[in-house]
């Protein structure tokens, strides 16, 4: 939602495509470095987002700080997608001198609640995702446990702060932060950080790019805390991880689920997290998105059971 790359068109255009195949929940990313740079024009772009939204029957959770991929993230023109890389412009929030900066942390707070107050009581505004995988990250080289934990220490202080000063906004939507990692058929299994999350989160939501089998596994581990559950991330073709797949799960369980993706572009999600040694035809199925930029579907079949599951096949007919 940065101002020279705000592009409200392409946003409602593409929600649209969202409404049409069925889903009626968005995920969005906000950064604290817009709200720093601008607080005013940031709150007013994210509510020109939200009509759009509103206007095409789909509700957001917002996620407010990010662990993934890059830690220093910056304003202004970012770079161009390297080359068969999945993701490669995406940045965490806050970047990693925030992070490590106690004295960065009061705009931190500053961040969150001017959000928080600005749409906590916001219909059009389905839940807070907190923290996106506070242990994950670059560091994170192969999920070891020792980088996990040294990942962890770091950003656990920030992350019940983070918690707090949200809900010392009084939303009237759900906190939440997904656990990702793991073995958690017990509450001991639990990382430090995850019984953080756990602990703080309003509903409980996870993140699954395993089969249907491991999705049905997690979300019976998960019953134990007794709290409606979501599942934020989901789907990625290469690992079993399908809308075919998962969706008659996640229906059968009353789970909700947010797939990762929806129209190739700058993220290059369409590519898998590790280059393949072998460059890939561009023919193959692709790992995350569903629709083409011109709005047809990658694979068809997809977009049909789509239609088909979310009930919208039949309310177009």
């Amino acid at each position: 939602m940065q101002e020279d790359t705000f592009d409200l068109q392409t946003i409602d255009r593409e929600l649209g495509w969202a409404a049409e195949l069925g889903m009626n929940v968005a995920r969005v990313y906000l950064h604290d470095l817009l709200w720093f740079h601008d607080h005013r024009g940031f709150l007013a772009r994210i509510e020109q987002y939200l009509a759009a939204a509103d206007r095409h029957g789909i509700r957001t959770m917002f996620v407010l700080f990010d662990s993934c991929w890059h830690p220093e993230p910056a304003l202004g023109p970012q770079p161009q997608p390297a080359p068969g890389v999945h993701n490669s412009g995406w940045v965490q929030s806050p970047g990693v001198a925030a992070l490590s900066d106690p004295a960065q942390h009061p705009r931190l707070q500053a961040y969150v609640q001017d959000i928080i107050t600005a749409f906590g009581q916001d219909a059009r505004v389905l839940a807070w995702d907190i923290w996106n995988e506070p242990d994950n990250g670059p560091q994170v080289d192969g999920c070891k446990p020792a980088v996990l934990a040294a990942k962890a220490a770091l950003v656990a202080p920030l992350l019940v702060d983070a918690f707090r000063w949200a809900r010392d906004c009084n939303p009237s939507q759900p906190l939440t932060s997904a656990i990702w990692l793991g073995d958690w058929s017990d509450h001991d299994l639990l990382s430090p950080i995850q019984r953080l999350q756990t602990a703080n989160s309003d509903v409980i939501t996870f993140h699954s790019y395993g089969t249907a089998n491991a999705f049905r596994k997690r979300v019976r581990w998960l019953r134990i805390f007794g709290r409606p559950i979501l599942c934020t991330e989901f789907m990625a073709r290469s690992t079993g991880s399908t809308f075919e797949a998962i969706l008659p799960v996640a229906k059968e369980q009353k789970v909700g689920a947010f797939c990762w993706g929806l129209v190739l572009g700058r993220t290059q999600t369409h590519l898998p997290w590790k280059a393949p040694k072998k460059q890939k035809k561009a023919s193959e199925v692709w790992f995350h998105d569903v629709l083409h930029p011109d709005g047809k579907p990658h694979l068809a079949h997809e977009a049909a059971f789509l239609r088909k599951i979310t009930g919208r096949m039949n309310a177009a007919a």
